[in-house]
């Protein structure tokens, strides 16, 4: 074989071949024990993925609890998939610590099953499947699980959103956005980039930053 042919057989293998496989998301699934240990896993969970709760018992738990999130970066971004059985979940001064710096964040929830209601301060809402809200890391809450629930979370980095729209950091409640034209498209882009391969690099930054225009 002659050097030039060795060349283009080398380039052409090159080609042809397939790329790398996408990374897989993490995955977290509370699997087997007692109902107590259940909830406990449940709250280390939420606190590595979302943030950190004190997770209780109602009197809808089933005795076999079951909860699962799954994430996936995109760019300083986190696209979170979580289900769940009904719980109820407290998020108090107690839960903020200064060592929680990974939770300086905001949070584009989209519904996707379920019925959740939502404790803050003043404000309480009653979300169910199809539901959009936007919730602040910073602010103490209360959770109920009504309903075996599944939603769809994009985790915006707190300064990036700040530094975009600041009159965000003096609101006592964020607003609703029932609808909000602006809040569909990014539902729309959100769940388009769940069904994407892991978007990496360059890639993975220009799809953050048109979320964050899109909020």
């Amino acid at each position: 074989m002659t050097e030039r042919t060795t060349v283009l057989a080398h380039a052409l293998a090159s080609t042809v071949a397939p790329a790398a496989p996408a990374p897989e998301p993490e995955r977290w699934r509370v699997a087997g024990g007692a109902t107590t240990q259940r909830l406990e896993a449940w709250s280390e969970i939420l606190a590595a993925t979302h943030l950190a709760f004190e997770v209780r018992r109602t009197a809808r738990t089933p005795d076999d609890f079951r909860g699962a999130v799954s994430r996936r970066s995109i760019g300083d971004l986190m696209l979170v998939d979580c289900a769940a059985s009904p719980f109820l979940g407290h998020r108090g001064r107690a839960e903020m610590t200064p060592e929680t710096q990974q939770e300086d964040i905001l949070g584009f929830q989209l519904v996707c099953k379920g019925v959740e209601t939502v404790h803050e301060g003043a404000r309480v809402l009653a979300v169910t499947s199809g539901d959009v809200v936007i919730w602040d890391g910073h602010t103490p809450t209360d959770v109920e699980i009504v309903e075996p629930f599944h939603k769809r979370t994009l985790l915006f980095p707190r300064n990036r959103v700040l530094a975009m729209c600041p009159r965000l950091a003096e609101l006592r409640a964020l607003p609703p956005l029932h609808d909000n034209g602006p809040a569909r498209l990014l539902v729309r882009y959100m769940n388009a980039l769940a069904v994407e391969p892991q978007l990496e690099g360059a890639a993975g930054v220009a799809a953050a930053n048109a979320a964050l225009e899109l909020l």
